[in-house]
């Protein structure tokens, strides 16, 4: 119960920090998703290692019950997998990507399409990973 509550968590405080630190002040680091690729690597992965980090010292903070230290920071790391295979892997085809058909799928790489039509900090919509505007999951796109 814990891991769902840290994973709907972490859904909105991804897409806060997206929002407003990603595409603010911390933009220096992040364009380099928004640029085209020069190699496997980019700056902005800086922010999957800290968020791992955190995943583990917590999963090592509350190994001992495990309690909920524990617990939460599995939960990170159960969003870091998503992140990386979703995100990593089927939207910017970091490994050779996989075909598909699933509407849920399809709805979140056009929503995501969307957020990188920009090159710059401003104009931007579309911050979530796993949640997007119901006009991308529509039939007729």
């Amino acid at each position: 119960m814990i891991i769902m509550g840290t994973l709907a968590a972490m859904e909105a405080f991804s897409w806060f920090i997206h929002k407003y630190l990603f595409h603010g002040p911390l933009w220096f680091i992040h364009r380099t998703h928004h640029q085209p690729k020069s190699g496997w690597f980019e700056l902005n992965d800086i922010f999957s290692f800290l968020f791992a980090f955190l995943s583990i010292y917590l999963m090592w903070l509350g190994r001992s019950e495990p309690d909920y230290r524990f617990w939460i920071g599995a939960g990170i790391s159960v969003y870091g997998v998503i992140y990386f295979i979703f995100h990593d892997w089927f939207i910017h085809n970091r490994f050779k990507s996989f075909k598909t058909n699933n509407p849920y799928l399809l709805g979140i790489r056009r929503a995501h399409k969307i957020h990188h039509k920009s090159m710059h900090k401003l104009p931007s919509e579309e911050y979530g990973l796993l949640l997007a505007s119901k006009k991308y999951f529509r039939k007729d796109k």
